[in-house]
């Protein structure tokens, strides 16, 4: 069977065409079948979110699709049927990914800003006919500015999860205050509060107070809560305690064979100790003249040099300083450097006694009473009376002193109920005691209480006999041989 068709070419002519009608059926089947892979592939060329350019072998632009529009602010209607070339001569264009294609033969990926200042990546990929040439190049443009923004994004959640990791780790180890911090009165929790605002500055604080009222602890709970609790070390030295000779190579350190004695190795100081951690400087008013010139070199220099080195070290050490000493008197009578009292004195923090807080007396008693019964597995316990005599006493020892005598007592008192008669005589009230005159004692044992009274009072409120003869203004050997003599 034959099939007669006509075919339209233009105005004036038409053709006639005699077909095998089952071929002809075949045909048409197949023009609809091209006509709608033709579609599909337009739709998804359009709906693709990424910018697509084809081309052909010379750079002549084909199809593109609104993508395109999106990513460069021109119409898509203004590429079709132009030349690369053109584009980059107009100035849309910085280099051709096309052209690189066409020349190389191979795929090719290019980063540029387009015209619309839009950092896109370009990748093109050459389409080969049978005889292996380059019939088309397609190009994928992908806008940048999205992936860049989900880029920093996800640093920004990533930066956030590192500090929720070492927030964690923080609160594993630190769930607030530290065990020994007890806080009741409205001054202290007024200084506690303050120094948490300013723990991760890396500001210098000068810490101000009594001996004994807990200027080391405030120290402790400052690097606690700081940023540096993660990276380094607290390391302590009081100033006063160690010999102003050996004082320099303990928070310097020193250099093998700086001097007779000397490990060969050398030795690393109290700076390179708490290097990225703190540095707690002790009764920082001991220092001896030419040390402080050393200590304000370090502060302002971030940098050390062992006794006997020839190197300076670079360091990375918070600062805090305590003292019991009136450090702006000291200056004024040339006992203090005043550069080095400013570089130490940005934040004063004053500790006040305990005598001044009477609010944190109870509470420190109970804790102290805790720890030791527990330390020495005891179950001792205070009467009201007791608990009275310690909330009204004036503890010019303050915290450190309230501490020994409620641990003399646990260890020395044989029953678990101890009252005020329990007290060591020399806390207990005068019209309850015997005066040296009402008894008939000789001079000497008068004079020996008195002593004996004395001692008992120093080493309630100082650590060391070295402190202990300084209070009482005489020679640490005397305040040895008399300890002994009177088995305290």
């Amino acid at each position: 069977m034959f099939l007669y068709k006509e075919y339209q070419l233009d105005d004036c002519f038409r053709i006639f065409i005699v077909l095998n009608g089952e071929y002809l059926y075949t045909l048409e089947e197949r023009v609809k079948e091209l006509h709608e892979s033709n579609r599909e592939l337009d739709a998804i060329i359009e709906s693709s979110y990424d910018g697509i350019y084809i081309t052909d072998k010379f750079g002549n632009t084909l199809k593109t699709n609104s993508a395109i529009e999106r990513i460069t602010g021109i119409p898509k209607h203004y590429y079709l049927g132009k030349n690369i070339s053109h584009l980059m001569k107009r100035g849309i264009l910085e280099e051709s990914v096309t052209l690189k294609v066409i020349e190389q033969k191979k795929t090719v990926s290019v980063v540029q800003k387009n015209f619309n200042q839009k950092e896109t990546l370009m990748t093109g990929n050459p389409i080969f006919n049978e005889e292996g040439e380059i019939e088309k190049v397609v190009t994928n443009i992908r806008d940048l500015s999205d992936l860049n923004q989900v880029n920093k994004e996800l640093v920004k959640v990533q930066q956030l999860n590192e500090q929720y990791k070492e927030e964690l780790i923080r609160l594993k180890t630190f769930t607030g205050p530290d065990q020994d911090v007890i806080l009741k009165s409205d001054k202290m929790i007024e200084i506690y509060n303050m120094v948490g605002r300013l723990a991760n500055f890396d500001t210098t604080i000068l810490i101000l107070g009594d001996t004994g009222v807990g200027k080391d602890v405030l120290a402790r709970h400052i690097y606690r809560i700081s940023d540096r609790f993660n990276e380094g070390q607290l390391i302590k030295i009081n100033c006063g305690a160690i010999p102003k000779e050996l004082l320099e190579s303990e928070l310097f350190g020193y250099d093998g064979g700086a001097f007779s004695g000397a490990n060969k190795t050398g030795k690393a100081g109290m700076f390179e100790l708490a290097h990225k951690g703190m540095l707690f400087l002790d009764e920082v008013g001991e220092l001896p003249l030419d040390l402080q010139v050393k200590l304000l070199r370090a502060i302002q220099e971030k940098e050390i040099m062992r006794v006997g080195g020839t190197k300076s070290k670079k360091i990375d050490v918070r600062l805090i300083a305590a003292t019991n000493r009136d450090l702006k008197e000291m200056v004024k009578n040339g006992l203090f450097r005043e550069d080095l009292y400013y570089r130490l004195n940005v934040v004063p923090v004053s500790v006040p006694s305990l005598k001044d807080r009477q609010d944190d007396i109870l509470p420190l008693v109970h804790y102290f009473l805790e720890v030791y019964n527990k330390k020495y597995n005891v179950s001792k316990l205070l009467d009201k009376e007791l608990h009275n005599f310690f909330y009204y006493y004036s503890w010019p020892g303050n915290v450190r002193e309230l501490s020994n005598l409620l641990e003399r007592m646990i260890l020395t008192i044989p029953h678990d109920h101890l009252t005020v008669a329990d007290l060591p005589l020399e806390y207990k009230r005068e019209d309850e005691i015997t005066t040296f005159a009402d008894e008939e004692k000789s001079l000497k044992e008068t004079v020996e209480l008195a002593e004996k009274t004395a001692l008992q009072k120093a080493m309630l409120k100082y650590r060391t006999t070295y402190e202990i003869a300084k209070q009482l203004k005489t020679s640490q050997a005397s305040v040895v041989r008399k300890l002994q003599k009177y088995k305290l």
